[in-house]
């Protein structure tokens, strides 16, 4: 079975290398010459744990390619998928599909044998309708079909939850292009993973239901511990407490500064924008966008008041830039309002990421210091900032943050540690949702 991928970006090149290990032929385009040229050398331009091993070894074995030109990449394919990217749009905070449509149409252009059209980028309700529609207009000649396959990948973890998914859904209309999907996925249904066919409007909702779903679970706890800070409740405690039921489930549930990366932010508005649109608005959804971009931009009077209310000439070491560990996206994390504030409230910044430090750069104020570790950014600093908890952050000992900092001021924006331990050891610290003592 050959299948072509259009886009090599995160969700195209995952998939791609991941169906190629299920043994399916696996044809990547990608428009980007640079990009394309870095793959054939069996160069990852993004960060993911494993990607590197599985796409080259993939390579090796011919099941995956990097064809020049669209041409080659769907020749004998008998499904094409769209993965290119559905930012959101400046001005409304609608998916932006200009990419979408314009592959669809280069597509359906070079076509020279029926074939399965698959949505694997984010689309809105009515996508997968649309594309059906342009490809009766453009190609009446040919059996063009329409399948909508959301991708579910967590960065950082993303080749597990393709090889070990909790459910594939998939919104079809043909029973052709179902059986297509079924032998493509049949690697996952012989260890018995919940497929769920549906038409493609449910499909394209699932997957906006789904992660509006999630980032409303962190927007709630991140509320509730503001409550607790009120209280004097710890909500790692409370987070427990209601995860431990069924009902609820533990994921999603800390409290943080915030949630960011390229999925939650884009997605909750444009599932807010869609059900504007169709008459249904969710005040739910318009709440999470508003109460977690005032979150992001309130960080930084958090840590100024950790530093007695002025940061004015003080050194803040950062620790963590990506919106999450185990990647280097820094799209919308919440890292980038935090030094914004805090450079604009004169502080200086020493900052820190095992990879996100070459994305961060362009996206940072010009006096930001990015250092080549975490030693680097700690050595004099009046206050440390912890942001994202890569592993490593979570092994510094009070003994060698004593060495390095000047300061005593620790500011955890992921209670990564033990407030014990550092009040202990002369530090003030300051978490989300925990008790000042």
């Amino acid at each position: 079975m050959k299948i072509a991928i259009i886009g090599g970006g995160y969700v195209g090149l995952v998939s791609g290398a991941c169906f190629a290990e299920f043994g399916v032929s696996v044809a990547v385009v990608e428009a980007d010459a640079a990009k394309r040229q870095m793959l054939l050398e069996g160069k990852i331009p993004i960060y993911e744990p494993g990607l590197d091993k599985l796409v080259r070894d993939n390579m090796a074995a011919a099941r995956l390619s990097f064809p020049e030109t669209l041409e080659q990449g769907i020749a004998g394919a008998e499904a094409v998928f769209i993965a290119v990217g559905t930012p959101a749009r400046r001005g409304d905070g609608h998916a932006d599909l200009t990419y979408v449509f314009a592959a669809v149409e280069q597509v359906l252009k070079a076509l020279d044998h029926p074939v399965v059209i698959v949505t694997k980028s984010t689309v809105p309700v009515g996508t997968g309708r649309k594309i059906l529609e342009l490809a009766r207009q453009l190609r009446p000649d040919l059996d063009v079909q329409v399948a909508a396959n959301p991708e579910f990948l967590r960065e950082g973890s993303a080749i597990t939850d393709f090889m070990r998914p909790d459910r594939v859904v998939v919104g079809a209309d043909t029973e052709q292009a179902r059986e297509l999907m079924r032998r493509l996925y049949r690697p996952l249904y012989l260890i018995e993973t919940p497929i769920v066919f549906t038409g493609l409007e449910t499909a394209e909702l699932i997957k906006y239901a789904a992660n509006g779903f999630l980032a409303m679970k962190i927007t709630f706890i991140n509320e509730i511990a503001d409550l607790c800070e009120k209280v004097g409740a710890d909500v790692n405690d409370v987070a427990r407490g209601i995860g431990l039921d069924g009902r609820i489930g533990r994921k999603f549930l800390h409290a943080g500064p915030g949630f960011g990366g390229s999925c939650f932010p884009k997605d909750t508005l444009a599932l807010m924008r869609i059900a504007e649109e169709a008459g249904a608005p969710s005040r739910l959804m318009q709440s999470v966008v508003a109460v977690n971009d005032a979150r992001k931009e309130s960080m930084a009077a958090r840590v100024a008041a950790a530093c007695g209310g002025d940061v004015r000439g003080k050194t803040i070491a950062v620790l963590g830039l990506a919106f999450k560990p185990e990647t280097d996206d820094m799209r919308d994390a919440p890292s980038l309002p935090l030094i914004l504030g805090l450079v604009s409230r004169g502080a200086i910044i020493q900052a820190y990421d095992p990879e996100a430090m070459a994305a961060a750069r362009p996206l940072l104020p010009a006096g930001v210091q990015l250092m080549p570790d975490a030693a680097g950014a700690l050595t004099g600093a009046d206050a440390l900032v912890l942001i994202t908890e890569w592993n490593e952050f979570r092994a510094l000992a009070p003994n060698r943050l004593k060495e390095l900092m000047r300061g005593k001021a620790v500011i955890d924006l992921r209670n990564v540690f033990d407030p014990g331990t550092l009040r202990a050891a002369g530090f003030t610290y300051a978490g989300i949702g925990r008790p000042a003592s």
